[in-house]
């Protein structure tokens, strides 16, 4: 969900990419807490850290503590910018009980990614 938002609300100041340390797919429930606003995820895929090993980075977001502790170092004068939000996926309860802490950590998100100010 942070790469859809980045790349809707900032692509004309960043070029955002997206990977987790354990890549699996993009859940249904976000492909609709994103739709919501107007932002299409469902193209995207899951993609490994693996596949970015070697490439340069100005800045490295992560937003949850596994993938703090366990993202690769990136060559460079890259700055690291860490801020940890629940995983919705762990969610469990009824089809709304999901979609509603998808929809939670999707503003959570949002309004973090708009009072960023990068270094």
């Amino acid at each position: 969900m942070a790469e859809g938002l980045l790349r809707h609300d900032a692509s004309d100041r960043f070029e955002v990419e997206s990977a987790g340390t354990k890549p699996s797919h993009v859940r249904p429930e976000a492909i609709a807490a994103m739709r919501e606003l107007g932002i299409d995820i469902s193209g995207h895929r899951s993609k490994s850290v693996d596949e970015f090993i070697g490439k340069q980075f100005d800045c490295v977001l992560t937003v949850c503590d596994n993938a703090r502790e366990s993202c690769p170092i990136f060559p460079g004068q890259t700055t690291l910018i860490h801020q940890s939000f629940d995983d919705p996926a762990e969610v469990k309860g009824t089809d709304e009980e999901r979609l509603a802490a998808f929809r939670r950590v999707r503003d959570e998100l949002r309004d973090y990614l708009r009072n960023l100010h990068f270094r």
